[in-house]
Formats: C-alpha cells, sequence, structure tokens
C-alpha cells in the first residue's frame, strides 16, 4: 500500500525523474525505505503569470507499511492509500436466470465486463448499433439532417460519452476511480490518463476502447445485442422475472438499468410498471464558442502558445442573490459543438473533441441550474420540460440547425450569426432569439452569468463568441430511486445505476456506479455454471 506524497512542484520541462527526486527529498531519511515511487497526478498552476508551473502527488511504496502510517500521522501532506479497492466478493448462491444489462454506456460496459471476468456470462441489451454501424449513423445525420432516433449520438455502443472529449474528470473521490483508469488503459487508452489531473481520452480513442472492451465480454461467454431496446418487464412478488427485448423473452436473475440520461420511452416504461422514480435537478443552456487561441491567451497571458502548456480549458460558476447557478460544464478544447438530437423534431447540442484538441475552437456549455420547482414533482416533469425546449428550438429554425447567436446578439436581443467566431456545428445555425427558445428565468441566468464570467476571462466579453442551443442534457432528469444495496425501491432484483438512473454524472462516475452494481450482484449469486 503506498503513501501519497502532495504538493510537489516542479518547471513546465522537468522530467520525471526530476519530479521523483524532489519528492524523495521531501520525505527526508525515511526515502532510504523507499522501493517504488511514480508519479500519481499532474495538474497545472496557472493562478500567477510569472509563476506558471505544475503541482503533482506521487505514489511512494515503502519498505514498511508501519512507516508508512507513521508518517502520515505526522504530516498532514501525505495520505495513506490502497491502490486498488476492486475486491469483489463472489457469492456460491445459485440463481436461476441470466443477468441482464440494459444499456452500454460507460455503466453498462465496465459493469458488463466485471460480471464477464467472473463467469457470469450477461447479456447486455442496447438499442442502438455496434460503433461501427453507430458512426456512420451520426455521420448521415450531420450532413443530412436524416435522424435515426435508436442510433445517434445519445444512442448506441459506447453511450452518449463516445461522442464527446472523452473527459474522465469527476467530483466523486471513491478509490475505484483508478481502477477505471487503469482498465481503460489495458483496453488501449494513452497511459498518460493515470496521472494528469484532468485526464481526457477523446472520441477517437475513445470509440476503439469501447470496441475492444465490447470484444473482451464476448470472449468471455457475454452476449452484446445491438439494435435490441428493453420493452418490457415481467414484475410479479417484488422481482423481474423476465425481460422482452427485440423479438426474445429472457427468464433474469438480476437486471442492471444503465439506460442512460436520454431513454426517456424506457422512463416511461418503468412508472408503467410501478418503479420508483422521481424528479431530479438538471441544467439546460447553450454551447458557447471561442477560438482556443482566445482561450489560451486569457489563462495563460504572454505565455500562451508555449508547447509545454496544455490546451487551455476553464470551469466557471455564478450564483445570483436567490442562490440559483449557472456555469461552464463539459468544456471540450480544440472541439465542435454537434448535433445531438434523439427524438424526431427537437433540437440538442453537445460538445465533442478528438484525443489532439487541435481544432481552432473551443467550446463549453454554458447552463442554468433547474429543479422540480421550476418544471413540477411529477416522476416525468423534467423530461416534459427538457423536450419543450427541444421542440421550440427546432420549430423556430425549421430543421435541426442550431439556434444560434453571437453573444451581442444575445445580450442586446438581436440575434445574429456573424461574428468573430465561425460555428462548428455541422448542421449550420441560424439566428434565433434565444428568449424565445427558454424561459425567462433561464435568460436571466445566462445573461448575468455571461457579464460575471466576462470579468474573470478575457474571452468572455468577446461578444462576437457564438452561442449555439439548446444544451438539455447535462444530466438526467429523472431518479430510479436505489437503496444503500443499489437496488431499486420497488423491485429487488432491479439495479438502477449510472446517468440514467440520476447516480452519476460523466464517464468516470458511471463506470464506478455500473461496477459497484456488477459486485453488488456477484456478493449475492453465483457464477454461471460451465
Amino acid at each position: 500500500m503506498p503513501i501519497i506524497v502532495n504538493q510537489i512542484s516542479s518547471p513546465l520541462n522537468a522530467t520525471e525523474q526530476e519530479v521523483i527526486s524532489t519528492t524523495l527529498k521531501k520525505l527526508g531519511s525515511a526515502s532510504k525505505h523507499a522501493i517504488d515511487c511514480e508519479i500519481h497526478k499532474s495538474s497545472l498552476d496557472a493562478r500567477k503569470r510569472n509563476d506558471i508551473h505544475f503541482v503533482h502527488s506521487v505514489f511512494v511504496t515503502l519498505d514498511s507499511a508501519d512507516l508508512e502510517k507513521k508518517l502520515c500521522e505526522k504530516n498532514t501532506s501525505l495520505t495513506y492509500v490502497e491502490r486498488s479497492v476492486y475486491k469483489p466478493v463472489i457469492s456460491t448462491k445459485k440463481a436461476e436466470g441470466k443477468v441482464v444489462i440494459a444499456g452500454f454506456g460507460p455503466a453498462g460496459m465496465f459493469a458488463g465486463l466485471a460480471l464477464a471476468e467472473q463467469g457470469y456470462r450477461p447479456i447486455i441489451l442496447e438499442r442502438g448499433s455496434s460503433m461501427e454501424k453507430r458512426t456512420a449513423s451520426v455521420q448521415k445525420f450531420w450532413l443530412t439532417g436524416e435522424l435515426d432516433t435508436n442510433c445517434n449520438v445519445q444512442f448506441g455502443e459506447g453511450g452518449a460519452g463516445t461522442f464527446s472529449d472523452g473527459k474522465l474528470t469527476t467530483r466523486i473521490k471513491d478509490p475505484l476511480c483508478r481502477y477505471v483508469l487503469e482498465r481503460f488503459v489495458d483496453f488501449g487508452a494513452p497511459k498518460e490518463i493515470l496521472t494528469k489531473a484532468k485526464p481526457h481520452i477523446g472520441t477517437d480513442n475513445l470509440r476503439n476502447i469501447v470496441t475492444a472492451i465490447r470484444k473482451r465480454i464476448i470472449e468471455l461467454g457475454g452476449e452484446v445485442r445491438f439494435d435490441t431496446a428493453l420493452t418490457d418487464l415481467a414484475v410479479a412478488n417484488g422481482k423481474v422475472h423476465t425481460i422482452s427485448a427485440g423479438d426474445k423473452n429472457e427468464k433474469v436473475s438480476a437486471v442492471i438499468l444503465a439506460i442512460g440520461h436520454s431513454a426517456r420511452d424506457t422512463f416511461e416504461l418503468l412508472q408503467c410498471k410501478n418503479i420508483f422514480l422521481e424528479p431530479k435537478p438538471f441544467s439546460v443552456g447553450a454551447r458557447i464558442e471561442h477560438k482556443q487561441a482566445a482561450v489560451d491567451e486569457s489563462l495563460y497571458g504572454d505565455h500562451a502558445g508555449n508547447p509545454l502548456l496544455p490546451k487551455g480549458e476553464y470551469q466557471l460558476s455564478w450564483r445570483d442573490k436567490n442562490g440559483r447557478g449557472v456555469y461552464t460544464f463539459c468544456m471540450c478544447p480544440g472541439g465542435t459543438v454537434v448535433p445531438s438530437a434523439s427524438e424526431s423534431g427537437g433540437t440538442v447540442t453537445n460538445g465533442m473533441s478528438e484525443f489532439a484538441r487541435d481544432g481552432e475552437n473551443a467550446n463549453a456549455a454554458v447552463v442554468v441550474a433547474v429543479t422540480p420547482d421550476d418544471f413540477g414533482h411529477c416522476p416525468l416533469d423534467g423530461v416534459a420540460f427538457a423536450r419543450s425546449i427541444e421542440q421550440k428550438a427546432y420549430t423556430l429554425t425549421g430543421s435541426y440547425k442550431g439556434a444560434g447567436t453571437t453573444v451581442g446578439g444575445f445580450l442586446d436581443g438581436k440575434p445574429e450569426i456573424a461574428g468573430t467566431v465561425s460555428p462548428t456545428y455541422a448542421l449550420g445555425c441560424k439566428a434565433t432569439e434565444l428568449r424565445d427558445v427558454f424561459p425567462k428565468f433561464v435568460t436571466d441566468m445566462l445573461e448575468g452569468g455571461l457579464q460575471n464570467f466576462s470579468r474573470k476571462m478575457k474571452c468572455f466579453g468577446d461578444k462576437g463568441a457564438m452561442l449555439t442551443a439548446p444544451e438539455t442534457r447535462t444530466s438526467s432528469p429523472v431518479r430510479i430511486t436505489r437503496n444503500a444495496d443499489m437496488v431499486s425501491l420497488s423491485v429487488e432484483n432491479l439495479y438502477p445505476c449510472g446517468e440514467g438512473a440520476g447516480y452519476a454524472g460523466g464517464i468516470m462516475s458511471a463506470a464506478v456506479d455500473g461496477l459497484k452494481a456488477a459486485m453488488q450482484i456477484m456478493s449475492r449469486q453465483a457464477p454461471c455454471d460451465k
């Protein structure tokens, strides 16, 4: 079990060995007991323009666990940790039926992989298509506006995160995060994700990694059924006994619901089956685009363009006097804004970038927090609220074009497209008054947020920057409520997890949640017979 030595500063051009040497010096005489040393995380500190440097935390393993504990007790800059806490407990109790997983996004993938590696041979249902077919379907939509409502940016192999920046940042502090990163590396992710404070894979790498995970699950005896949505659950005596998907019925021992935040028809199915659901807060707003060079200059000043510095990225937030928040979300350096609809007659935007992040523009969501007090307290009221925004945007543009305007056009109430930043939205943008798309309290908060952010970053003062709306799929508007054992409050063998269940927000937290659901099942039933 290593310790983590925190707050190791280094210049931008420092080598890994130089960082390790600094770490060992900080340990003093205890360094002679070090048997292994490697960088844990590295982040950029650019708060002072005249002193931009990296800050590291470093894994150090000593030859004595007692010494490690004593050092951590005396020094608050040291942390005693376990490297990996993935230790599934496997039950010997036999169960009839298969473990079925609905959804093949991060939660479903990691649940499926964990179960397959322990001999459970899960059946995974994915309403969308395999990566190869899905990519073609998405590209067709972006070129022609012809939408496949079952196979798009939201649905298909890898889930919604496949067409994103592939961010692996998360606010959760779960030790399983390290295990998830290690598994991504096992399947082809760049090793640097293990040490960067803000790791990302990029949509280009992520597609290959997802495909590799699917192939491994199948090699181990699992099934992945594409173009196959969960259509029914047969519930009796507090348990799911069979499920229907495609033209098949399956007897089940357990069901993991990893359906993603956009599976609105599945939410309706669950409500019809009296599965307990409740509305939850989420956020709505628009994508903002700046020149990446302007973002870099805002963050790094005269150091912008230094090849040792990463592409500039930011996270901003502001609250009004009533406590409502507006914030930036899912920032994509060097990326594009992408059409992301999944329902006919509704416009949705999202952001995406490849691993190199070498596009001319940067984009981020600027979104306003909304709660059931804004849209209603019935389980699916949040879905209806988001859908109404998407449909208004579609009606105003007459197509899946983005509802767009420059920042200046929005603030002045005179929408226009021509500005300092060329929009990257593949289907084009139509000048649209965003006050006709969103409720007044949302646009009031967007105005206040943009004005506040312009005082924090120079690029936000550019009235020629581009806004493309609407962004409505920031997280699930529904929670499929579960107990402490990750089991639905209504059905004892139903395990809601990931973003769609309202218990995660991003690739990392969803993957961890899927792992935990799989571990709960492993602790309750034995693997399949050979």
